[in-house]
């Protein structure tokens, strides 16, 4: 399948229609199923280059189709865009906690999808740092293997935890984490941490950091990201 290959998975015909017509005419090539787990399985075969997909499908619900590619080795790394008339904000936590990487709340203007599918797919292309690569990410340099943190050429006195924040934040620039994505990074899946536990080491992170703290943006409702 072309590297620029893009599977729409929508069970209402009209709004999958218009959804492959204007990615096509962003130069993709599309292709669409009304069934979830159809679409699963056309991921699996044809590893698409990303994945637009309803909450509300038939049969197999967007959530568990989510879920199922995200726990496969062979497709977790697939970006996946969810587009949904699920907008409470609650719906968007529970669509990024399963893995999405972007939310779309319908109506939406098929522009504004176009763009958000192509930086999602801009971001995935973007070589990730190896856990122990230093990072030079704004006025901050991070060093894994030393835990330091230079801002502005000065060492910030960082915990363990504040470290692990920052660094799971700065590989990925613009990548959005949940609470309990930040929560895992730091301490290992299933660790038990309330999500004012996070909240309170981002706090204190900020202010160690003093003018780059607000390089560590909210995201309301969701969690946190690193400023691309």
């Amino acid at each position: 399948m072309s590297a620029d290959t893009i599977l729409v998975i929508e069970d209402d015909v009209d709004i999958r229609t218009l959804v492959m017509h204007n990615l096509r005419k962003a130069g993709y090539e599309v292709l669409g199923t009304a069934d979830g787990a159809k679409g699963v399985r056309m991921v699996q075969n044809q590893a698409p280059a990303l994945v637009v997909l309803d909450l509300m499908l038939p049969g197999m619900e967007g959530l568990e189709v989510c879920a199922l590619l995200k726990n496969d080795p062979q497709t977790r790394d697939i970006p996946i865009v969810m587009l949904t008339a699920k907008g409470a904000e609650q719906d968007i936590v529970t669509g990024f906690e399963h893995g999405a990487d972007d939310y779309v709340t319908k109506p939406f203007s098929p522009k504004v999808l176009v763009a958000r599918v192509g930086a999602v797919l801009r971001r995935g292309a973007a070589e990730l740092p190896a856990e122990d690569d230093s990072l030079h990410v704004h006025d901050l340099v991070i060093h894994p293997g030393r835990h330091e943190v230079l801002v502005r050429g000065e060492p910030a006195e960082l915990t363990f935890t504040e470290f692990r924040v920052l660094h799971c934040l700065a590989r990925r620039p613009g990548w959005v984490f949940t609470r309990s994505q930040i929560v895992d990074a730091v301490r290992g899946a299933g660790y038990a941490v309330t999500d004012r536990a996070v909240d309170v080491q981002i706090v204190g992170l900020r202010k160690k950091l003093g003018k780059c703290g607000h390089y560590i943006e909210t995201v309301r409702g969701v969690g946190y990201r690193f400023k691309e």
